[in-house]
């Protein structure tokens, strides 16, 4: 090597400028990171909850175009009512309380048929499901509950009746009614509901046990 040529290698500055850049890249690539990993999480929790209102419609859904005209006995009095709903006793805002079929019992092994007794109703924000494993109880059997949904604020139940012997009135639309006591099945009927998550929803389900 020539003598009058020097090995020059980084000034102290040159270093500090150097780290001070890496450590920019470094945050600015933890601050996205970090970002992306926040914004999964939320969107596996918007997801999750999204797949439990899925679940709880599919629920009702099926409950209700499961509905048959099969009344129930009231404090062991028999009754002629098949299908009850808006303001009840045990529920913090609307109600609803019917007999479904099609409750799976293989080949009847289960000491019960395949009608069930089901209700939903508000209890402390929660939407839940009562149901009993025999149509017709014995007083002070205690239901069973499901929660279907937490955070609710609001449930209204309505109802389309059955179309009128009438012929006067036969021509005219059925109307909707905030509450029903009947023998017979209403043509529709609808869940309104107020979710934190999702707003307001409402589902309108066609009896197909229903008279027309």
């Amino acid at each position: 090597m020539p003598a009058n040529k020097r090995v020059r290698g980084f000034t102290l500055i040159e270093i500090l400028v150097a780290m001070a850049i890496f450590t920019l890249i470094g945050l600015a690539a933890t601050g996205v990171l970090t970002s992306v990993i926040d914004s999964n999480e939320l969107s596996e929790e918007r997801f999750e909850k999204l797949q439990h209102l899925q679940r709880a419609m599919m629920t009702i859904e099926r409950d209700i175009q499961q509905a048959v005209p099969r009344p129930v006995r009231l404090n062991a009095e028999k009754t002629d009512v098949v299908m009850r709903g808006g303001q009840l006793d045990d529920s913090e805002d609307d109600g609803i309380a019917f007999v479904r079929s099609g409750w799976n019992n293989p080949q009847m092994m289960l000491p019960r048929s395949t009608l069930q007794f089901v209700a939903y109703r508000l209890q402390d924000e929660k939407l839940e499901r009562v149901y009993s494993n025999y149509v017709d109880n014995v007083v002070g059997y205690e239901p069973k509950v499901r929660v279907l949904l937490d955070g609710v604020s609001e449930f209204k139940v309505e109802f389309m009746a059955p179309a009128s012997t009438d012929s006067n009135d036969r021509d005219n639309e059925p109307d909707w009614t905030d509450s029903y006591t009947g023998s017979v099945l209403p043509k529709a009927v609808a869940f309104e509901f107020v979710s934190q998550d999702f707003g307001r929803i409402r589902r309108v389900f066609a009896l197909s046990g229903a008279q027309l």
